[in-house]
């Protein structure tokens, strides 16, 4: 399908501080967006003043450029979990334990690329896809601990990952190595003794099996026993952004930049104002408990809504109290770094997002309509799901058009 002529390019966005093209010298503070930009031991630190409002340089069209799983020969999505566009258009889309789908360029037709299974060429979990060319796909799959590379419909190649179930692939780094994390680890919470469960950056090298652990984080707060389940909790969290670590945890207001080897090559920090729970986001997080309750517990309706609020009556009671300043990052494929909006569900319907260049750049908010989360954002498209009224879940596409701010 032909692109319209206003599609963009991230990285063809023009730069909106003209402060934010230097990467050193004196520090200086531009006062129409109060940042200040500085080298220290050769780690560049862009600060902000407070937490800019303004509304980014493009916004979503006004209607996708294609939606899938409404028709009757769509693919019927249970829980598509993480998805790629390829760069005509075309789309690869993971299920949460399930199958690993494309969507033609237009969106009508669909072929599954990846069946449920041991066997070759099949998965179990695969939680993300990295798009290598228009033929080519990487999925990684935690439970199989292995590497599937598809070209075309053919498996061209598989390759063993270390078995460690809290391990995953953040991305690919500068040189072609993995850069793999640390993923969630939750039978931890109540386990570790220090305040914070340390997670790794590692590389490792799919030819050799070779793993070099580059650099440690905070991963997982401590949870205290016979607390609540800990939903509503702050956590880091790693992903990779045009070859690098970047690295976030989600009660403080800063992004690190990491090379692969692991040194930092710049910090973004800025001071918003303090984040609380209110009730209208426990409504969001009551609706998804109802959802995953039906799914789980084999019981009567009137005894599933008992159970639903006596576990959100403890959520209740924290309202006015601080919470996660954003949900899980993602980078889009030019390396800017997208944060949702922090919900206290799963998965995170986190719209607005703020975006922020690979420089450090605040390139502003970006709404998405109710119920929808982003998958990924790829030559001025954006791949998401949206989820209807009665939890059914679509993946759409649209353009990125320019925006008509001032």
């Amino acid at each position: 399908m032909p692109r319209r002529s206003h599609a963009l390019t991230l990285n063809h966005i023009p730069i909106l501080a003209a402060a934010l093209a230097a990467c050193g010298g004196d520090p200086g503070l531009t006062d129409d967006i109060g940042v200040q930009i500085r080298d220290s031991a050769g780690v560049r630190i862009v600060e902000y003043a407070g937490e800019p409002e303004v509304e980014a340089p493009f916004v979503l069209a006004a209607e996708p450029l294609y939606r899938h799983g409404a028709n009757p020969r769509d693919y019927k999505f249970l829980s598509p979990d993480a998805g790629r566009l390829f760069p005509d258009g075309g789309a690869v889309v993971a299920e949460w334990y399930g199958e690993v789908v494309v969507l033609s360029p237009d969106g009508t037709t669909h072929e599954v690329l990846a069946r449920v299974g041991e066997g070759p060429g099949e998965v179990i979990e695969p939680y993300s896809a990295f798009v290598l060319g228009q033929d080519s796909v990487l999925v990684p799959d935690r439970r199989l601990s292995r590497l599937t590379l598809f070209v075309g419909d053919s498996v061209a190649r598989i390759v063993s990952t270390p078995r460690a179930a809290h391990i995953g692939v953040a991305g690919i780094g500068s040189s072609g190595e993995l850069l793999l994390m640390d993923r969630y680890a939750y039978r931890s919470w109540f386990d570790i003794e220090e305040e914070w469960l340390a997670g790794h950056m590692t590389l490792f090298d799919i030819d050799t099996g070779a793993l070099d652990t580059v650099a440690s984080y905070d991963h997982v707060v401590r949870a205290r026993r016979g607390a609540m389940n800990p939903i509503i909790r702050p956590v880091g969290e790693v992903t990779a952004a045009a070859g690098r670590f970047v690295y976030t945890r989600s009660d403080r207001p800063e992004i690190t930049w990491r090379r692969p080897d692991g040194a930092v090559t710049q910090v973004v920090r800025w001071r918003p104002e303090p984040k609380l729970l209110t009730g209208e986001l426990l409504e969001r997080g009551e609706a998804y408990n109802r959802m995953i309750g039906r799914m789980n517990y084999q019981v009567s309706d009137s005894r599933l809504e008992e159970i639903i609020q006596e576990d959100m009556s403890r959520y209740r009671a924290m309202i006015g109290q601080p919470i996660p300043l954003f949900g899980s990052p993602f980078a889009d494929a030019d390396g800017n770094v997208w944060l949702p909006s922090y919900r206290p569900a799963y998965p995170e319907e986190g719209s607005p997002y703020t975006v922020i260049s690979p420089d450090g750049e605040w390139l502003g908010r970006v709404e998405t309509p109710p119920r929808f989360r982003i998958l990924d954002v790829t030559g001025g498209l954006l791949l998401g799901v949206l989820r209807d009224d009665l939890d059914v879940e679509n993946v759409l596409v649209y353009e990125l058009a320019a925006s008509t701010r001032p």
